[in-house]
């Protein structure tokens, strides 16, 4: 834990995504990380390499937008958003970060996020990852296949919030 964070005596949790966009199943474990830690960092990784739909700029602001109208409450830690652009373990320790939350949807997601584990847990045994699943309704759900039917023309109303909905419909937006 970073001497910031020790001094203030606060559990720091991230959790690390590109966020492209933000559904409704990475609001779920949001919700869910928040109730085990006293501050909540949501690390949008900027991955340009990787050929965002929406750009950092766009990606945090879309995030920052559905973190604002979360409700506060007992025991749900503070929340704050950040970018980051480096190697995660670096960053999480830098940020005094104690724990990593991972989200997992399926079985597949299980063996890549397995590998990612070991190997940050061999770079700093300090921190630790939990894996959260979203509620099953949610846990179908991934960025790329709601970023493949919206541009498709597809209803993704029920993967995303309506303000992700109208991002995605004006991106999408063809001309007649």
């Amino acid at each position: 834990m970073s001497d910031a964070a020790r001094a203030k005596g606060r559990r720091v949790g991230l959790y690390p995504g590109t966020f492209d966009p933000v559904t409704l199943g990475h609001l779920d474990v949001i919700q869910r990380a928040r109730k085990l830690v006293d501050h909540l960092i949501i690390g949008v990784a900027k991955n340009d390499g990787k050929g965002p739909l929406f750009s950092t700029k766009e990606r945090m602001a879309l995030v920052q937008a559905e973190i604002d109208a979360m409700p506060d409450g007992e025991g749900l830690g503070s929340i704050q958003i950040e970018v980051f652009d480096r190697l995660l373990m670096s960053y999480a320790s830098d940020l005094g970060a104690e724990v990593i939350f991972r989200g997992l949807r399926a079985v597949s997601d299980f063996e890549y996020e397995f590998q990612m584990a070991c190997m940050n847990r061999s770079l700093n045994d300090r921190i630790e990852t939990v894996f959260l699943m979203a509620e099953p309704e949610h846990q179908a759900i991934a960025s790329r296949l709601v970023k493949e039917i919206a541009r498709l023309g597809g209803d993704v109303s029920s993967f995303v919030t309506p303000s992700v909905h109208d991002a995605l419909k004006a991106r999408y937006s063809r001309p007649d």
